[in-house]
């Protein structure tokens, strides 16, 4: 299987959809691994990390739309890139779906098949790709809270 990386070209979205250590097991296990150039420098990831392990850097999110048989992602399509999907493509990142009915209407017409983290559950019916955005204002607020009781 090919599995494309695009940059996040939402405002204000700097993650990368995924590490090199899972590019590297990808790799090993036969797949090929397409990132576009500098995708993960914002998460503290250069091309070199990936292509140290066996991924090929593309200069354009083009060539990762048109080759890839699997879009990894973080954040939802944007526009311009709902224009490049293809049927029959794979895309796997959040959609919030619930939040944009043109969004799935787009994807409809564009005949992916879109796989969203925030849907998927573990054996006890937990979702936990949505644990680290619940956990993570709680734990601040209770970071916050405690050190104000301390008078810090």
């Amino acid at each position: 299987m090919i599995l494309g990386v695009p940059k996040e070209i939402k405002k204000d979205e700097y993650r990368v959809g995924l590490l090199p250590v899972g590019a590297e097991l990808l790799t090993k296990d036969g797949h090929t691994v397409l990132i576009e150039k500098d995708a993960g420098v914002a998460s503290g990831f250069d091309d070199r990390r990936y292509s140290s392990v066996g991924a090929q850097i593309v200069e354009a999110p083009d060539e990762i739309y048109r080759r890839a048989d699997l879009v990894v992602k973080v954040k939802e399509p944007q526009p311009p890139e709902i224009a490049k999907l293809r049927e029959g493509q794979i895309v796997f990142c959040y959609f919030h779906f619930a939040a944009s009915r043109g969004l799935a209407v787009a994807c409809l017409k564009a005949g992916i098949t879109a796989v969203a983290y925030e849907t998927l559950k573990d054996p006890q019916g937990r979702l936990p790709l949505l644990t680290p955005m619940t956990r993570s204002p709680a734990e601040c607020r209770s970071r916050r809270g405690r050190n104000a009781w301390n008078g810090r």
